[in-house]
């Protein structure tokens, strides 16, 4: 009869290999970083780190989501990413000295786990494939970050979200209605695109008033992909 212990390892294997960092690893290379990992548990609003705090490790989350933020000297909260279920992240502390680059704080219950930094650098040494894999999902995540900035530098709200929205339909110049749900709430989406809740609220009110998009719940429907890229066109000035 498998023991708890027997279990929990399990549940980390599985974890790991549903992550796409580790996808398609065999079961003894899982084995041996289930072995340097440690789970965690956070309540909602706790911190998993802050910035400046010495790397212990980087993350892969079992269950919920983790908002990844910094801090302005004004006080500001700005928001990076939300990573959720199966989302690895802050691999990159692997490779710097200088601590965690920012805050990380639980949105929901949340449980993760820590792949613990001294125990991967050793079977990195001995699997330099995985490595590769891992500058891979830094990359990947250096990517999202970028496109994050560039559509910051939009000159406003109504342009962001419009930005936003135009990314995630298949085929922005179509006339078919495309439905997205959100995969967070929206203070945490207002925070991504650089604004406040009230504010994002009331352009997605406009955008609703202007039958653009409908909105039920979480759940967002663009009305017509096509008329909002040309919104979003006019806006930029194209």
């Amino acid at each position: 009869m498998a023991t708890p212990q027997d279990l929990k390892t399990i549940g980390v294997i599985s974890t790991l290999r549903a992550c796409q960092l580790f996808a398609g690893l065999p079961q003894a290379d899982l084995e041996k970083i289930a072995a340097v990992t440690v789970v965690k548990s956070l309540g909602k609003n706790d911190y998993l780190f802050r910035e400046g705090d010495p790397a212990s490790g980087f993350y892969v989350i079992q269950r919920g989501a983790v908002n990844i933020h910094r801090v302005s000297a004004s006080g500001k909260e700005q928001v990076i990413h939300v990573f959720r279920s199966g989302d690895s992240f802050a691999e990159v502390a692997l490779a710097s000295a200088t601590g965690y680059p920012a805050d990380a704080r639980a949105l929901e219950s949340t449980q993760v786990l820590l792949v613990q930094k001294a125990g991967i650098l050793q079977v990195l040494k001995r699997q330099p494939e995985l490595a590769l894999r891992m500058l891979g999902a830094m990359s990947s995540h250096l990517r999202v970050l970028v496109s994050q900035i560039e559509d910051l530098t939009l000159k406003d709200v109504e342009t962001r979200l419009a930005n936003w929205l135009v990314k995630r339909c298949p085929d922005p110049h179509g006339l078919i209605p495309v439905t997205i749900e959100l995969a967070t709430n929206k203070r945490v989406l207002a925070a991504e695109l650089g604004t406040i809740s009230e504010t994002f609220s009331r352009t997605l009110a406009k955008f609703r008033k202007q039958k653009l998009i409908a909105v039920r719940g979480k759940t967002v429907t663009i009305l017509s992909p096509l008329k909002l890229m040309e919104l979003l066109k006019r806006n930029l000035g194209e």
